[in-house]
Formats: C-alpha cells, sequence, structure tokens
C-alpha cells in the first residue's frame, strides 16, 4: 500500500522531483482520514496546518459569503487541499466537504518542518512546488472571473456580484 501512495504522490505537481525515501518519511506519520458523504474535512475558519492529499473520492470547496454558502470549485483523486494554512498561517479560507466516500493522506506543518531537520533541500522542493500549484489555482480563478466578466458585459445584462459568478448556492 505505502509503495502505491508514494507512486500516486510522485505524479503530483506538489511532489515533483521529491525522492520516493522523503515521500516514505512523510508517509510515516501520516494520518489516513476516511470521510463518508457529506462529512467535512474541515470548516472555514477553523485553525489548522494540514494539507490534505485526496487519495479516494471526490470533495468541494464552499465558501460563505453573506450567510450564503458557495461552491468554488471541486477536486478528486490525486488532487490536494488545504495547501494556503501551509503557506499563509491563517485560518481556513473554505470549507471542504466530501462529495462522496473518500480518503485522504493528512501532512501537518510539524511533519514538514521534521523534514527540514532531515533534508531541508526536499523540503524546500516541496514548499516551491506548493507556491507553484497556489499561483496555478490563482491564474486559474483570474481568468474565470475575467471570462465571466466579459461573458456578462456582452450579454448586455447587469454585472451580477462576486459571489454570484460562476458559483453554486448550496
Amino acid at each position: 500500500m505505502r509503495e502505491s501512495r508514494i507512486a500516486m504522490l510522485q505524479m503530483m505537481p506538489i511532489f515533483g522531483g521529491v525522492s520516493a525515501s522523503t515521500l516514505d518519511y512523510l508517509l510515516e506519520n501520516a494520518t489516513i482520514i476516511d470521510a463518508n458523504r457529506g462529512d467535512y474535512f474541515f470548516q472555514e475558519d477553523d485553525l489548522d496546518n494540514s494539507i490534505y492529499i485526496l487519495e479516494l473520492g471526490r470533495v468541494a470547496i464552499f465558501r460563505s459569503w453573506k450567510s450564503e454558502l458557495y461552491m468554488l470549485r471541486e477536486l478528486g483523486a490525486g488532487d490536494c487541499f488545504g495547501e494556503m494554512a501551509l503557506m499563509d498561517c491563517k485560518p481556513r479560507s473554505a470549507a471542504v466537504r466530501a462529495l462522496e466516500a473518500c480518503r485522504a493522506i493528512r501532512i501537518t506543518a510539524a511533519q514538514l518542518a521534521e523534514l527540514y531537520e532531515v533534508d531541508h533541500q526536499q523540503y524546500l522542493l516541496i514548499y516551491m512546488n506548493l507556491g507553484r500549484e497556489v499561483c496555478r489555482r490563482l491564474n486559474d480563478a483570474d481568468s474565470r472571473l475575467l471570462q465571466d466578466r466579459f461573458s456578462f458585459e456582452a450579454s448586455g445584462k447587469a454585472k451580477p456580484d462576486h459571489a454570484q459568478r460562476n458559483q453554486q448556492k448550496c
């Protein structure tokens, strides 16, 4: 099982170039989280600094605005979530709920700090990859906002507020 997890992690952008021995080291103390459909991995504003790697299933990322909950995106097996909390040391900016039975690998900031003591180059590689992933997601969000803005302007309709753009209300 550990070898298949290492192989899966090596296929992910955030672990690109990371050695199998480093991934094995991280998995040694990682927690495996099983969630049923409808369960939350965490809620918006929770204090936590862990990243989750989705091994099985699908999740939805939700954010509240004006007392309403809006879905931002869906993620599937092989995706990660919670990476912002590792980087910005702030409360969770969104909630993550299982859309079906899920299994995720949870790696804490403390585990990554331990990796720094063992192999700082591998630690830095992971954080560099995390930064790239956050930038990719920001670029994707910017593109969706721009596309929505121009599609609404072209239609001649009034521009919706930010929470209505490309979001599903829950």
